[in-house]
This record gives structure tokens, C-alpha cells and sequence, in this order.
């Protein structure tokens, strides 16, 4: 078994113990006072050199080598989502409204168990390892990496590559996938208020139902995708909260509609834009309403850097065994503000399989009974700590 799989799996009650922490107190985006604060106590107990409050709530531990050389980064997101959990664990969110149902939970204690490992293996480290937990990367359009950058966190000493994985349910336990080249979506935000003219609703032809024209915009904006993009490239558009009316015999003179968009091109991004604004005045117009609209440009697409993904696939190899790696040919269409690093320095961004095991039902991140399989924490902090090996033995 390889060493470093070997040394997270002494780890492996306090990766979980430390998850489970994480997941029974959540906090939003930058509101991550506490799980900060949690993270900081342990790696400062370890003798671990600690920044904290880093573009705000963020935390980035480093780790010296015994001898000079690059410096590598890790990173880890520590928000958590404003949903209401439905798994039924004993260690469910104690918040209510806010639980880690993406994640990220995960991903900060396998980046502590990478930390606290490398910690004890600095004498053979010759170079620096930066491990970044970052606040915030639910929230676009700013998110957490923007203001961290703006705070050095790539300086002093300088990055020379970055790494951060995901887990996803859509990989079994054991295997990795990583895109070569683009591995996500650009992710924009659109806000649409529809005014109309309430009223009583024994009298709607004194009115302008602001719902029935919300309903003909929602219809009409689905249209963009099948019919004003070209199938060869994806993207998505979809809405994600509807809101309108105060009773039930109010017509109501109000809507609002919150969406997502999801390119992976420029021109495709820019099309998006262009057609909803087109579509939405068209309807409200043609209904006797009117409009507000704003578009929000979100995080930029995240391409992966070939050295970099040649990289993961050794480190997956050596932990996980040959055949672990899925090469995905096409990227995902979630957004992630990682690529904010991308933009700056050489990296990858990678999935790890935390697939629930036969007779539990899985459910997809963002989902209220999102859970996942907690054998993937030493997993994790065990191609964290082989890739920072490669990285600095090159």
C-alpha cells in the first residue's frame, strides 16, 4: 500500500470525528468564523505556521521543508449552503437553514490530515506547501478566492501550483476524474423582478398578473438553449427560485425570478445574456408588464493546466491503484471560483468518488439528504500529500 495511504489511514477517526464537526456546525459563506477558528486551534497544535482571517474568514497554514524549494498550494472551501438537511444522522446540522450538503466538510478535514502529515514528514520536504481554506466559495460573484489573492495568499513566498479536489456521488469510492484542459462552466446570475398590476381575483381583467407573466418568461426562457445555442457546445439555464403573491384572491403585481447560467464559451456566454434580456422585454411588453433585469458575471470557466493534470494522475495511481482514473471529456457545468486561481498559476481541479455503498440511497450534492462515504477522507489527504511529493521532487 503506498505510504501515504498508509499514514492517513492512522488518521482516519480524526478525519472523521473532524467532519463531522465541521458538519454539525455549519456557517455560510463569509460567516466561517468558527470553522475557522476550529481548523486554526488543530493545526496550531501541531506546531503548524497559521494566517488567519485572509480576505476575510479565510485560513491558510504552511508548512516549511527542512530544505529550500517551490512552493505548492492545496485548497480546501469551508462554506456550507443555506439548506435545510434532511439525512437524519446523529451528526446533522444543529444550524437550521445552513448545513454542508456540497462537501465541503470533507474537503477541510482531508486538507488538515494532508497538513498535520506533511507537518510530520517536513525533514524530507525541500520546498514549501501553503494550505489554503477558503471562505465563501458558494457566493458568487465575488466568492472567497478574489479577496484572498488580494491578501497575498499567493505571495510570500510565491505559488508555483495549486491543487483542490471535489467529491462527487457520481464516482464510486476509489476512482478520480479530472478533465484535461476546461473542466467547468463559467457561472453567471440573473435577477428578474416582473411588474405588473395587482387586484382582486374576482376581477383579473383589471390586472396584470405578475405570476402569469413569470409563468409565459420561465417557458420562453428554456427556449434559449434549445433553440438559440448550438447543440455542440452546452450550457444551461436554469431557475432556481420563483416568488410572487401575498393570498390566495390577491392577483399578485409582483414576481421575482432567480436563475443560473452555465456557458463554457465566450460567445455562448454572451448569447445567454443577449437572448434573455431580448425575451424578457419581448413577454412583459407583449403582456402589458414591465421588467428589471440583472445580469451578474460570475466565476470565469476553470481550465486545468496539462502538467498539472499529468500530476493528479500519478499521485491517483499511486494511492488509489492503475486503474482509478476516469479521464472526463467533457467538462462540468458547475461553476467554481478556483478558476480565479487558475487565471493566475498553473493548477488542477479534480473529483473524487464518495459514492454511498449498495443499500443506502444516494442523493446529488446541493440536495437536503446529501451524504456521502466517509472512507474517502483518507483517500483524499493521502493524493494531497503524494502530489505535494511529486511537486517537490521535480
Amino acid at each position: 500500500m503506498n505510504h501515504w495511504r498508509q499514514q492517513a489511514m492512522t488518521l482516519n477517526d480524526r478525519l472523521v470525528q473532524m467532519r463531522r464537526h465541521i458538519h454539525r456546525y455549519p456557517e455560510l459563506g463569509y460567516k466561517e468564523v468558527k470553522t475557522a477558528s476550529y481548523l486554526a486551534e488543530i493545526l496550531r497544535s501541531e506546531g503548524i505556521e497559521i494566517r488567519e482571517n485572509v480576505g476575510g474568514t479565510g485560513l491558510v497554514a504552511t508548512i516549511i521543508g527542512a530544505s529550500p524549494g517551490r512552493t505548492i498550494a492545496l485548497r480546501a472551501d469551508m462554506d456550507a449552503l443555506p439548506v435545510y438537511e434532511k439525512t437524519g444522522k446523529s451528526y446533522s446540522s444543529s444550524i437550521p437553514g445552513v448545513s454542508h450538503v456540497c462537501g465541503h466538510d470533507a474537503h477541510s478535514a482531508m486538507l488538515v490530515g494532508a497538513a498535520l502529515l506533511l507537518q510530520k514528514n517536513r525533514r524530507q520536504i525541500a520546498g514549501t506547501v501553503k494550505c489554503i481554506f477558503q471562505a465563501a466559495e458558494e457566493c458568487p460573484p465575488l466568492g472567497g478566492v478574489r479577496p484572498m489573492i488580494e491578501d497575498g495568499v499567493l505571495d510570500n513566498p510565491s505559488v508555483d501550483a495549486i491543487y483542490a479536489l471535489h467529491v462527487t456521488p457520481d464516482l464510486p469510492l476509489g476512482k478520480l476524474g479530472i478533465a484535461p484542459g476546461l473542466a467547468m462552466a463559467a457561472s453567471d446570475r440573473v435577477e428578474i423582478k416582473i411588474l405588473g398590476s395587482g387586484g382582486h381575483g374576482s376581477a383579473p381583467q383589471q390586472t396584470v398578473d405578475a405570476i402569469l407573466v413569470a409563468s409565459h418568461v420561465v417557458v420562453a426562457l428554456q427556449s434559449i438553449v434549445s433553440r438559440n445555442t448550438t447543440p455542440h457546445v452546452p450550457a444551461v439555464l436554469s431557475i432556481g427560485v420563483a416568488r410572487a403573491g401575498y393570498r390566495y384572491n390577491v392577483i399578485a403585481d409582483t414576481a421575482f425570478l432567480d436563475c443560473t447560467v452555465r456557458t463554457i464559451d465566450s460567445h455562448t456566454r454572451q448569447l445567454m445574456q443577449d437572448r434573455i434580456e431580448q425575451i424578457v422585454e419581448g413577454v412583459t411588453m407583449a403582456m402589458g408588464a414591465r421588467y428589471e433585469l440583472r445580469y451578474t458575471a460570475g466565476y470565469p470557466p476553470a481550465a486545468n493546466y496539462a502538467a498539472q493534470v499529468e500530476q493528479v494522475v500519478q499521485a491517483a495511481e499511486a494511492v488509489l491503484g492503475e486503474s482509478s482514473v476516469k479521464l472526463l471529456e467533457r467538462p462540468s457545468l458547475t461553476g467554481e471560483d478556483f478558476a480565479h486561481f487558475l487565471e493566475r498559476i498553473p493548477g488542477a481541479f479534480f473529483w473524487l468518488g464518495s459514492r454511498l455503498g449498495d443499500g443506502h440511497k444516494q442523493h446529488p450534492a446541493h440536495h437536503p439528504g446529501f451524504d456521502l462515504d466517509e472512507a474517502v477522507l483518507p483517500l483524499g489527504t493521502a493524493i494531497f500529500c503524494q502530489i505535494i511529493e511529486q511537486e517537490l521532487s521535480r
